[in-house]
């Protein structure tokens, strides 16, 4: 098998049991494992205002990671650009971009949370636009010496940005691209896309395929892309304690994510496929299983939905462990 493998890094609190200072030095005990393994990026998950995951700067985390590493490519999945204001994030990733030696993915998406939106001031139905909006001004700050930009959210005149990316003549680009607008405005624009960890196996490769015919119309190629297909990953010794994990884990991110101040969010892009949400992630969302089973399975998705880059969010310390064990040196 050909395929990269990245670890979707989430900072969960679950029950705030603990410090919260310790998940971060776990996080970050993790970050130099994968460093000295062979991952490709860890990948952080920006978030506010949930305990699911307490990580409202992925570029302020980025740093640290990049100073314990020496590498692993610092990836953020995503910096939610609609939220920010372009010229101070486009300023943030190149900085990051020049502390960590050239180390950046930068991955950028539009969010889906109300709560987010409604704590920032930003209207939801100004999302797309704003989003878009940011991820074009955000590109011509670090490849324009001065930037001038007329648009229907932003409007600046002759701004020099400092400093520019190291990577030249910028960081690799991805857009989180969920919905079907999104796939296809991305392919429309040559962008690569990130794909994430909600949906079922099935829909992943149903989206895959529409990406590649939308790129191919607009004139574009696939070839040689790394398309990061995020998924749920739960490891164990055997397939019962397996799929325990994997159900503790479903249980959580309804509780947590997919809750009262993000449900009208999701609700809006997912489907359980009639079944109930816990025993929809179980069944067709999560991956899990043992070592071997996980390597058979990843060889699947190879074959059949065209994986080439595993972004992996484990749900256990175990699993990861196993994962960069047993399963990683087999890939």
């Amino acid at each position: 098998m050909i395929v990269k493998v990245g670890v979707l890094q989430f900072f969960s609190w679950p029950g705030r049991h603990g410090p919260l200072q310790d998940v971060y030095s776990r996080a970050l005990e993790r970050i130099e494992i994968m460093d000295r393994g062979g991952f490709d990026a860890v990948w952080l998950a920006e978030h506010h205002f949930t305990t699911f995951s307490v990580c409202p700067s992925v570029h302020m985390l980025g740093t640290l990671a990049a100073a314990r590493t020496r590498r692993l490519r610092i990836g953020t999945a995503v910096s939610l650009a609609a939220l920010y204001h372009p010229l101070r994030l486009a300023e943030e990733v190149a900085l990051l971009d020049m502390l960590s030696g050239g180390r950046v993915n930068w991955g950028a998406g539009r969010g889906f949370a109300p709560s987010e939106f409604n704590a920032f001031g930003v209207p939801m139905a100004e999302s797309a636009e704003r989003f878009r909006e940011a991820v074009d001004i955000v590109l011509q700050a670090w490849t324009r010496e001065r930037l001038s930009f007329q648009g229907a959210h932003f409007k600046f005149e002759n701004i020099e940005v400092m400093p520019k990316p190291l990577q030249r003549p910028h960081p690799p680009v991805w857009m989180a691209a969920t919905s079907e607008p999104a796939i296809d405005w991305a392919a429309s624009r040559g962008f690569s896309i990130l794909m994430d960890p909600h949906a079922s196996t099935t829909e992943l490769g149903d989206k895959r395929r529409r990406y590649a015919e939308r790129l191919a119309a607009a004139g574009f190629s696939d070839a040689g892309r790394d398309i990061p297909m995020a998924r749920l990953i739960a490891l164990a010794p055997t397939a019962a304690e397996a799929e325990a994990v994997a159900r503790r884990g479903a249980q959580w991110l309804v509780d947590a994510y997919a809750g009262p101040q993000h449900q009208k969010g999701l609700q809006q892009t997912r489907s359980y496929g009639g079944k109930e949400p816990v025993q929809h992630y179980v069944d067709d969302v999560i991956l899990h299983g043992t070592p071997a089973s996980m390597v058979e399975q990843i060889a699947r998705l190879e074959e059949e939905i065209g994986l080439n880059y595993l972004m992996c969010a484990p749900l256990s310390q175990q699993t990861f462990h196993l994962l960069a064990d047993q399963v990683l040196p087999r890939l």
